[in-house]
């Protein structure tokens, strides 16, 4: 930095402003001059950037154009008092003491310099009091000069006036505290506001409109200029968020846009481009005097350039503007826009996820309904043809004149024609259970059920020697459900379980009511199912890889129907079993 912007510097208004703590102090300054008999009693505030800035000032009307709102550093000030007399709160600095330069540093009153008289106040002569935070931060000082009896204040004075200057300065210090209080109160509720309104939001342009108010009016901005970068990196249209003028960005200026926002989001900085500032490390001389030429023309003379993105990836760049004559951008509003420009990529990012898992979720329900017609359409197609061929094998099987040969390929074609027709109605039955209409459930009695379909494999079981024991409670055990549905359920796990059982063995159904759920239990002692593939138990033509089940004929349909049927049904399925040792299988379905 410069000799020249190491020293006073008038700026603009800054964000204290906007803010009811200058009212506060200018009161506390205009009482404490009245009180204490100074012509002369300022109030300062030390910046984030390092700088004290003179926010009232009670006296004389060209000190207060010369001094209000200037910048001067602290580190002089705090130097200074080092060397300053300890009367308490106050800091006195005799004019044979100071180290500052007052013609540049302050506004020095007119009046006799050399030989003054001892007592006599000094035009030069401070008199100051340090306003620090509870932590003991210094918040900004307390300076009171010309004292109107011309007199450097006495002992017993001095008493009179720290007890003037420590209520003033309590009330100082609380003024200033409250303004940065409310400053990060109003930077925090903007943050908070992009976060509520980015939520649940479908898309990332309405994650954008949602959020673009809440950061201009958080910001005290005029308007908010979106710049998003598309998935190639590229400058998509500018989107004017809140406010400002309906312009097209020049291509050098998008350009620029797309190739700093990166470099920005990469530091994680933000860039404040006006015409007094300095230029920023993202940009070049030539660059920003282009971006200040083209933001002049549109009346525009700061903006706040903040990257949004999340993780790595940068999504583009937010432009919060202000126009001539508007407050500065301060550190706190920095800070707080590059934490919304996090917030904004994180809510960015959900949304594109959110919006390309609608799209896969849409791609999904097309292949779904293609895979859904095709079933139906093949399935009715077969249908038909093999009800022809087996009708007709049905006709050749009973021609008396058939020899040997011709009955076994009779024979062949029946199976294999039954076998298809298996496949057939699992296919039909598989598309039913996947519709979307509501179940038609009403009170089923599943122990009427299991008992009538138990009755019907009977015979399979004898002609396999294997037990078949049902086992049903005294009372009703009913189950709100279709009983199409639960027939299908029912025939699928006692067929899977005669079927998967070597001769000998047992296979038990039983039926119970557990709270409010029917529980329908299918055990065996068969062949069991590895571990590694019951996880996929219930998919679409999933068969086994164990040689005794890949024995069995079978579609692989049969445990996906079961599934789907119970989950229409608000039920839930459970499976038990080990390799070589059997199977158990429990279906719970609402009670009724």
């Amino acid at each position: 930095m410069t000799e020249s912007a190491d020293f006073v510097r008038p700026v603009r208004s800054s964000r204290w402003a906007d803010t009811q703590s200058r009212e506060a102090l200018q009161a506390i300054a205009e009482g404490l001059a009245e009180v204490a008999g100074f012509d002369l009693v300022a109030i300062s505030v030390v910046r984030e950037d390092g700088y004290l800035q003179i926010l009232v000032l009670v006296g004389p009307e060209e000190a207060r154009k010369a001094g209000l709102d200037t910048l001067a550093p602290v580190a002089p000030l705090v130097e200074q008092l080092t060397l300053a007399e300890d009367w308490g709160t106050l800091k006195f600095v005799p004019h044979d003491r100071l180290i500052l330069d007052l013609d540049r540093w302050g506004w020095v009153a007119d009046g006799p310099r050399d030989h003054v008289p001892p007592g006599r106040w000094h035009p030069e002569d401070q008199l100051i009091a340090p306003l620090q935070a509870a932590d003991g931060s210094l918040l900004g000082t307390l300076a009171m000069e010309l004292p109107r009896d011309g007199l450097v204040p006495g002992p017993a004075q001095r008493e009179t006036l720290e007890v003037y200057a420590r209520q003033a300065a309590r009330a100082a210090v609380t003024a200033l505290e409250r303004a940065r209080l409310a400053e990060r109160v109003r930077l925090a509720g903007a943050a908070a506001d992009v976060v509520r309104l980015a939520a649940g939001t479908q898309s990332p342009d309405q994650v954008l409109a949602e959020c673009g108010r809440a950061v201009t009016q958080g910001f005290r901005a005029e308007s908010l200029w979106v710049q998003r970068l598309g998935r190639r990196g590229r400058c998509e249209e500018p989107l004017y968020v809140d406010g400002g003028p309906a312009v097209r960005l020049p291509a050098g200026i998008r350009a620029l846009a797309s190739a700093h926002a990166r470099r920005a989001w990469e530091r994680q900085c933000v860039a404040v481009l006006a015409p007094e500032r300095p230029v920023p490390g993202v940009l070049g001389a030539e660059q920003h005097a282009e971006v200040i030429e083209f933001l002049a023309g549109l009346g525009i003379e700061s903006l706040l350039f903040v990257p949004m993105g999340a993780g790595r990836e940068c999504f583009g760049v937010l432009g919060l503007t202000r126009p001539p004559g508007g407050a500065e951008w301060s550190e706190e509003e920095a800070a707080a826009a590059l934490e919304i420009g996090r917030d904004l990529g994180r809510a960015l990012a959900n949304a594109r996820t959110l919006e390309r898992e609608h799209q896969l979720l849409d791609e999904l329900r097309e292949v779904a309904d293609y895979k859904g017609r095709l079933l139906a359409t093949v399935s009715h197609e077969l249908k038909n043809p093999l009800s022809a061929i087996l009708g007709y094998a049905e006709i050749l099987a009973a021609e008396p004149g058939l020899d040997d040969a011709a009955r076994a390929c009779v024979a062949a074609i029946e199976r294999g024609g039954g076998r298809l027709a298996q496949v057939v109605d699992d296919l039909l039955v598989l598309q039913e259970s996947a519709a979307e209409q509501p179940v038609a459930a009403h009170p089923v009695d599943l122990g009427r059920a299991v008992a009538d379909l138990v009755d019907l494999n009977e015979a399979v079981a004898r002609g396999r020697r294997i037990t078949l024991r049902l086992e049903v409670p005294g009372v009703p055990v009913c189950a709100l459900a279709e009983p199409r549905s639960v027939d299908h359920v029912i025939t699928n796990l006692l067929g899977n379980a005669l079927k998967y059982t070597p001769e000998g063995g047992t296979v038990v159904v039983s039926v119970d009511r557990v709270g409010d759920e029917a529980l329908l239990r299918c055990s065996d002692d068969g062949i069991g199912i590895a571990a590694e593939e019951q996880a996929h138990l219930f998919e679409e033509f999933f068969r086994s890889t164990d040689p005794a089940a890949i024995a069995q004929p079978g579609t692989g349909l049969g445990l996906a129907i079961v599934r789907r049927m119970v989950e229409r049904h608000h039920g839930r399925i459970e499976v038990d079993s080990e390799l070589g040792r059997g199977s158990t299988f429990r279906v719970f379905l609402p009670a009724g």
